[in-house]
């Protein structure tokens, strides 16, 4: 399998998942201004939706949305307990939370990233964001975790996008469960070496 990502993209969530799985999943950087891989493909033709993540399956096939790729490689290692089996209660409260942090958290931050986006705009979108992240700061009060009581596909999402905070000047001051959950998660080892994979994080 391949993974086109770009650093630090959404497609470390994805990224995060195959180490934590052990699954072999090969590399492949995307500049996603110009829409070529590494390689010299033309990434339009891996995907027409033009963004990261993708994965190239061994079919040939190719499957997108992070959400999905998430889910996807927890399944090919249920032993790994990324994902809830199938059809459990469980499995859709992952789903649900994985929705949750793509419509509310991942799309919330796009504009923030875009430096014509007016400032009355990304004001009122970092208040939106911190109504969203005040839930889950309730959650992570009490639970180490969001979905049962061990990491899941669901985590390496929240993580992947609240790491963007910094990036936008957004304070997350207020949710200390949140901020002790980003440092939970970053001090796992295949989150360690997912980031330094990508350049997030200098080898030691």
């Amino acid at each position: 399998m391949k993974l086109y990502y770009a650093a630090g993209a959404c497609s470390l969530s994805p990224h995060i998942v195959a180490l934590e799985a052990g699954l072999p999943v090969e590399l492949e950087k995307v500049d996603t201004k110009a829409k070529r891989t590494a390689s010299g493909e033309d990434f339009w033709q891996i995907n027409p939706k033009g963004y990261v993540p993708a994965l190239r399956l061994d079919s040939g096939e190719v499957l997108t949305e992070g959400p999905v790729i998430v889910q996807y490689l927890a399944d090919l290692k249920p032993e790994s307990g990324l994902a809830p089996a199938n059809g459990t209660a469980a499995r859709y409260r992952l789903q649900e939370v994985l929705g949750y942090i793509n419509s509310e958290l991942h799309k919330t931050y796009s504009p923030l990233f875009k430096p014509e986006t007016p400032d009355a705009v990304r004001a009122e979108r970092k208040e939106y964001l911190r109504k969203r992240y005040a839930l889950l700061e309730q959650r992570l009060a009490t639970h180490e975790w969001l979905v049962g009581d061990q990491f899941t596909a669901a985590d390496a999402y929240l993580f992947t996008v609240t790491n963007w905070a910094q990036h936008v000047s957004l304070d997350l001051a207020d949710f200390p469960a949140i901020l002790a959950f980003q440092k939970r998660v970053a001090a796992r080892p295949n989150v360690q070496s997912a980031l330094k994979a990508e350049g997030l994080l200098k080898a030691a």
